[in-house]
């Protein structure tokens, strides 16, 4: 008999994967929200993948957004998705988990188990307490244009990962010591550095229960409150690491869908479900980076000036170093912002860089957690009114690159610790928006599995 993953949030899902005669290496591409200040990537995928079957024609990168007519962008997404269900390019592979492990340059393997979470179980708002729980701030004016996508789309396809809190390696791990009991559904070189990834169906009675009863342990409330100290008995379970955006907008899709009609609420109707990655935050394979910002469009001092004047009136004392940037790189910056963290605990130090000079904002009793708060909490009020506009950057070499342009300034900020996130997100709710990535942009999910969701 099939387990009950009702209590869960999950269910089994019907994997759609392209059929053997389409190339993967030109299937697969990165999450459409990385390389947004980086349009010549884009193009080169575009290059790479000609009119050969490809997720690209399935998606609307970020990057191209406000620069084209986006009506006929996802015309064409949506068009696209049901010639590539009625022509049998993309196959059902049944009910079934896949299990994906990624190769990068940064990582020999890390692990992943593709399943359906239930929408029902998840609400990123602040202040939730549900199974599936967002860890960083939601942007709801990034909803409505997704929605347009995924409202006419009878397919999904995700670049979601989810993670687990798993220390003892109970729920994806087994199975990597059962892919002879599985069948090998995909293998392939991924474009543009992605490494490698190759997929396993999970479709195994034995191995369902398995990862059903290594989920149960997890959810557990008693082994929850001690594991966390907390006298919270509302369990996370499922902490969204990438692609918050994309599972809020399937959210809201289903949430107008039972709108529209009340009787779908007691239905296990697909669109209730999304497709996502779970990951456990233990894996080695798994490396948390910071995600820094650069601001564009904006004069230094000017910008300068509104931080000082904005922390001050917060009551922070705040001061600035400045560096010509030809005499101290960022690698002997970072060495200084380790000595300056550990002589001042209490006060947050950020990283800058700009064409005239690179240096360091320190900003004394600071009313936020972490550094990607206090940059982030005065970036909002600024740019609201200014025209200056924020891209959000992973990797110190692109901040680097930007930072040094005319009108541009680079802030570099510091990872956090992954171990720590779960007992943070429990006891203070989701972080500052932005605030971490799961990798470098090269080691974001590529898109690979589909699912009907009409």
């Amino acid at each position: 008999m099939t387990p009950d993953f009702s209590a869960l949030g999950i269910q089994v899902p019907e994997v759609l994967l392209p059929a053997k005669q389409v190339d993967l290496a030109k299937w697969a591409v990165v999450a459409c929200d990385q390389y947004t200040a980086e349009p010549e990537y884009w193009e080169r995928v575009v290059a790479l993948t000609g009119d050969a079957p490809s997720t690209l024609n399935l998606i609307y990168p970020e990057v191209f957004l406000g620069k084209e007519d986006g009506t006929v962008r996802i015309a064409n997404i949506h068009r696209r998705m049901r010639e590539y269900l009625q022509e049998n390019i993309l196959v059902s592979q049944g009910k079934g988990f896949v299990l994906v492990d990624r190769q990068t340059s940064h990582s020999s393997s890390r692990k992943g188990l593709m399943v359906a979470l239930d929408l029902e179980c998840y609400d990123y708002r602040k202040g939730s307490r549900t199974l599936i729980r967002a860890t960083e701030g939601t942007v709801v004016e990034r909803i409505p244009p997704r929605v347009k996508i995924r409202a006419e789309a009878p397919v999904e396809l995700p670049h979601i990962m989810v993670l687990i809190d798993d220390p003892e390696q109970t729920v994806i791990e087994p199975l990597a010591a059962n892919t002879d009991r599985m069948i090998q559904v995909y293998r392939t070189e991924l474009m543009m550095n992605g490494g490698k990834v190759t997929g396993y169906q999970v479709n195994n009675q034995e191995l369902i229960t398995g990862i059903l009863k290594g989920l149960q342990r997890l959810a557990d409330r008693e082994q929850y409150q001690q594991k966390y100290a907390t006298s919270n008995s509302d369990v996370l379970l499922y902490a969204v690491g990438d692609g918050n955006h994309s599972l809020a907008t399937a959210k809201a899709v289903w949430e107008q869908m039972k709108l529209r009609d009340n009787s779908l609420a007691s239905t296990n109707h697909p669109a209730r479900y999304a497709l996502v990655e779970l990951v456990n935050i233990h894996d080695p394979g798994l490396c948390f980076e910071p995600i820094h910002r650069v601001v564009f469009d904006v004069t230094n001092d000017e910008l300068f000036q509104a931080m000082h004047d904005y922390y001050q009136k917060l009551g922070c004392e705040v001061s600035c170093k400045k560096y010509p940037s030809q005499r101290d790189s960022h690698h002997d910056l970072l060495i200084e912002l380790s000595k300056l963290r550990r002589q001042n605990p209490d006060a947050h130090f950020i990283e800058f860089v700009t064409h005239a000079g690179c240096g360091i904002i320190k900003v004394q009793k600071p009313l936020q957690n972490l550094e990607v708060g206090t940059l982030q909490t005065f970036l909002d009020v600024y740019t609201a009114s200014n025209q200056a506009r924020v891209d959000y950057i992973h990797g110190d070499e692109v901040v680097t690159k930007l930072g040094l342009e005319p009108d541009n300034i680079g802030f570099y900020l510091p990872p956090i610790e992954k171990s720590s996130l779960f007992k943070t997100v429990t006891m203070d709710g989701a972080l500052p928006r932005k605030t971490f990535s799961m990798g470098e942009a090269e080691e974001k999910r590529f898109y690979m599995e589909c699912r009907k969701i009409i």
